[in-house]
Parts: C-alpha cells; sequence; structure tokens
C-alpha cells in the first residue's frame, strides 16, 4: 500500500477502505509519510468529503494513535462535554463543577486557544498558581476523590490529531466536516469518559455559520459516539453574539464566577443550566427537567461553588480569586468603546468582537505567543439592548496601550445598529440525541 494510491483516491471521490485509512494515519503519525502527501491527502477529502463510515474509521484510527485513559477504577457514568469553540465561551467553569457538586464525575481534559481568546485552560491558567498540567494518576485520582478534575492534554493523547490538526491549521483544510467531527471525538473517546455531550456553535463566532452545517456536524458526531459504545448528546446553540458579557481568560474566570454565585448575564446562565441538564441527563440522574432543577440548585446552593473552589486548591491555585476575583489579573490599561449613533443594537459581530480580544493581548496569532491573562473585553450593551450616540458599547482592558487604537478600529464593524426595536434570538437552537 502506498499513500499515493490513497491521495489519488480520494481525489477521484472513491471511498476509502478502514485499512486505507488506518494504514495513513499510522503512517503520518510515525513520520513515515511526509507532510506533503499528508496535505495532498487533506485537500482530498476536504474537497471530496468522507462518508459516515470513513469518519467513523478515521476517528477510530486517530484514536489508537495513542495513550487512551482508563477511568475504570472511579465509581459512577463518567461525564464529559465539549464545545466547538466561541467568543466568551467560558461554560466549562461554570458546568465542570454544577455536574461534579450533583454527583457525577467529570474527568475533562481541555485545550488551549489558538485566534480569537484563549482556551480552557489558558482560562484556568490566569487563576494564580493553577496546574493545568497533571499526570495520569493525579488526574485520575482527583476525579476519584473530589470528583472533577480539568486538565491539559498528555502528550500522547491522539497524537494523530495533534499533527493532522496543525497541518489542517496551516494549509486551509480546518472546516471539514469529518475531519473536524474525527478530531473531536478522538480526542473524546481517548479521555475515558462513559457519556459525552456536545455543543456545537453556529454563528459568526464559530467554525459551524448556518444552521444546517451545525445540525450536519452534530448528527456525525452523536453517530461517532454511539458507534463507539458512549452515550451522547449534542446541543446546538447561537454564537452570532458572543456568550456572557466578558472576552479575555481572568475576565472570563471571573464571569463564571458570578453565575456560581446566581449573578452574572441571563445568557450565559442559561446556555450553562442547559449544558449541565444534559451532562446530568446523560449520567442518568433523570429526566431534562428533573436534571433542570438539580442544576440550578447546585447553584443555588453554591454547592457548585465549592466544588470549584475544591478543584482549585486540589490543582495549586489560589483560593482567595474565587472567593474575590478582584484577587484575578488586572489589565494596566483601560478604555471605552462608544456607539456611534443611536438606536437598537441589531448585530455584535462576535468574530471581530475575539478577533479585537486577541489583538489586545487575550489570544494568540501563533502556537508559540505568549497570552496576557488580563486582557480583554467587558460588554455593557448586547444585541437588542437600546443605545445612545456616544454611550459606552464595552471597555477595553489590556497591559499595552498601543494595542488599543488597532482593537477599537476592528470593533468599529462589530456592531450594527437598528433604528427600530430588535427581538433577541434564541440562544438554543436544537439538541440531538
Amino acid at each position: 500500500m502506498f499513500a499515493l494510491d490513497l491521495i489519488i483516491k480520494k481525489r477521484n471521490g472513491m471511498k476509502l477502505t478502514r485499512e486505507e485509512i488506518n494504514f495513513f494515519v499510522d503512517g503520518y503519525t510515525k513520520g513515515e509519510i511526509p507532510d506533503y502527501q499528508a496535505s495532498a491527502f487533506l485537500m482530498a477529502v476536504f474537497f471530496n468529503g468522507m462518508d459516515t463510515d470513513e469518519t467513523l474509521w478515521l476517528t477510530e484510527a486517530m484514536l489508537h494513535s495513542g495513550d487512551i485513559v482508563d477511568l475504570s477504577c472511579i465509581p459512577g457514568i463518567k461525564v464529559d462535554k465539549h464545545s466547538t469553540g466561541g467568543v466568551g465561551d467560558k461554560t466549562t467553569l461554570v458546568i465542570a463543577p454544577i455536574v461534579a457538586s450533583c454527583g457525577v464525575p467529570v474527568a475533562k481534559m481541555s485545550g488551549r486557544g489558538l485566534g480569537h481568546t484563549g482556551g480552557t485552560i489558558d482560562k484556568l491558567e490566569s487563576i494564580p498558581g493553577f496546574r493545568t498540567s497533571l499526570s495520569r494518576e493525579e488526574f485520575v485520582t482527583n476525579v476519584k476523590e473530589i470528583g472533577i478534575a480539568v486538565a491539559g492534554q498528555t502528550e500522547n493523547l491522539v497524537p494523530a490529531d495533534k499533527k493532522m490538526y496543525a497541518l489542517r491549521d496551516v494549509t486551509g483544510t480546518v472546516e471539514n466536516l469529518s475531519l473536524i467531527a474525527a478530531s473531536i471525538m478522538s480526542k473524546k473517546l481517548a479521555s475515558g469518559s462513559d457519556a459525552i455531550v456536545l455543543d456545537v456553535k453556529v454563528g459568526s463566532g464559530a467554525f459551524m455559520k448556518t444552521i444546517g452545517e451545525a445540525e450536519k456536524l452534530a448528527r456525525l458526531m452523536v453517530d461517532i459516539g454511539r458507534g463507539a459504545g458512549r452515550k451522547t448528546v449534542a446541543l446546538i446553540t447561537d454564537m452570532d453574539r458572543p456568550l456572557g458579557n466578558n472576552i479575555g481568560n481572568a475576565l472570563e474566570v471571573s464571569e463564571a464566577v458570578d453565575i456560581l454565585n446566581g449573578k452574572g448575564p441571563d445568557d450565559l446562565r442559561e446556555v450553562c443550566l442547559e449544558l449541565a441538564a444534559n451532562m446530568l441527563f446523560v449520567a442518568g440522574k433523570g429526566d431534562i427537567e428533573s436534571c433542570r432543577r438539580l442544576a440550578a440548585g447546585a447553584i443555588e446552593k453554591r454547592t457548585a461553588l465549592k466544588k470549584l473552589v475544591e478543584m482549585v486548591i486540589r490543582q495549586g491555585g489560589d483560593p482567595k480569586a474565587i472567593e474575590d476575583t478582584a484577587e484575578l489579573p488586572k489589565a494596566r490599561f483601560k478604555a471605552e468603546w462608544k456607539a456611534e449613533t443611536a438606536g437598537y443594537i441589531e448585530k455584535m459581530h462576535a468574530e471581530k468582537l475575539g478577533y479585537a480580544s486577541l489583538i489586545l493581548g487575550a489570544g494568540r496569532k501563533n502556537k508559540d505567543d505568549v497570552i496576557d491573562h488580563s486582557a480583554g473585553i467587558e460588554l455593557v450593551k448586547k444585541p437588542s439592548d437600546k443605545v445612545e450616540r456616544g454611550e459606552t458599547l464595552a471597555f477595553l482592558h489590556t497591559s499595552d496601550e498601543n494595542r488599543i487604537p488597532e482593537a477599537l478600529s476592528v470593533l468599529e464593524t462589530a456592531v450594527s445598529i437598528s433604528s427600530i426595536p430588535v427581538q433577541a434570538q434564541p440562544l438554543i437552537l436544537g439538541r440531538i440525541e
């Protein structure tokens, strides 16, 4: 078998066999297939696609390219959650403590961000002292003893995905349903949980720009999860606007703590409660409605907040930063973004807001960029709100005031204001089980 034959076969729109996909993934992971052939293969897949069988086989080949976490020593149904990524998406910081405080173990391996804002790991690292690099034994022990651990992925967890994603990122082959689904699900399956809840974002701030694309991806990933013997549910949620009011790492931690204190923005609370309810549902804690009540109760009784503090202490973080978020990193400079016209906010372009926060230092343009944990955007107004000319739309936070003019120039085109009232759009757009 030769890599060239597989490239030509997929270029011509033909279906690959399980053996051929295993050959490609194994060969590329070991360095036996060079980048230039792998690039050609990925481009062929990008244009001609893969069917459900091929996508499942690709997922399985990537899954078995490295270690698989064994959580069998932990009692109960272990649940994981994955978001396809969005602007202001700090849901893991809220829902993992909620679910764990309800007696369902949460073993979550997360990644860093590239582009827009930081990933979950970057957000957690804005808590002074918090360790996201845990040994396999420490990760499992934490879940077993306190019911929760959120850590970075180990080096040998799905190494095929690490290599392939890095190549996709520089060859324009990221936005393909099969490649996205295999990348996400291989990592989720390798993380060892028994059940998975997927948050598939759709809109200007997400990979999936239309409901149709989001539904296809959600269905594909649910089918992969089911094929691998995992109970899997997907929610489709809106990302045409930022989630919550804060964009940026320490700012998002602060907002997550607000939610767990029974405060914070309604949109973030709504999405978090729905995701947490579905995680409790796949863990067998009851029907969806009773699981919603369980999740809401964990916030009202502050048991979820206590669980977050417990996790922070266990992973070396300073609990004072949770008890008083003023202890989190604070930016040296603060500027205002003001409305140029009066009216009603029709749209806030999430992707542009994310890019502006990146300019301020909250995200990475390149893999090795250092994040400014204090940087970001604090929204004062959201879609459907009424504004007056000159009224503050948001505060910009950064440690480098020279970044502010460029960020403001991006934000100038990030908002549309209507002269007539605007109806708020729903946040939860679909559910696939």
